[in-house]
């Protein structure tokens, strides 16, 4: 049997502690996050440069992270207030005839 002799160090494995100084990914310019991955220039966590964003139904954690409403909605949340305003297209209301009884 092999055993493995722990090593006293500053919070790292010693065992493999010194030998991870190579980047296989860094950050991906459309989602943010240290994914993309530099050899093969394909992001892990969304798939750019894919035009559709990496998602998949069996994760339910993921596609609530990156849903709608996760972000700014730039557009979408113009769009909303123009629903409740009923599409407005800035002509005066016609003035409603008052009849009195």
């Amino acid at each position: 049997r092999m055993r493995h002799i722990k090593i006293e160090s500053s919070g790292i494995n010693a065992e493999y502690g010194g030998k991870r100084h190579n980047k296989s990914h860094t950050l991906c310019i459309r989602c943010g996050k240290s994914s993309y991955h530099i050899q093969k220039k394909r992001c892990a966590q969304c798939a750019y440069p894919a035009a559709k964003c990496r998602s998949f139904n069996w994760s339910v954690k993921g596609r609530r992270r990156k849903t709608t409403g996760t972000g700014r909605m730039r557009h979408i949340k113009i769009v909303n207030r123009r629903f409740r305003n009923g599409f407005q297209t800035g002509d005066a209301k016609p003035h409603k005839k008052v009849t009195s009884s």
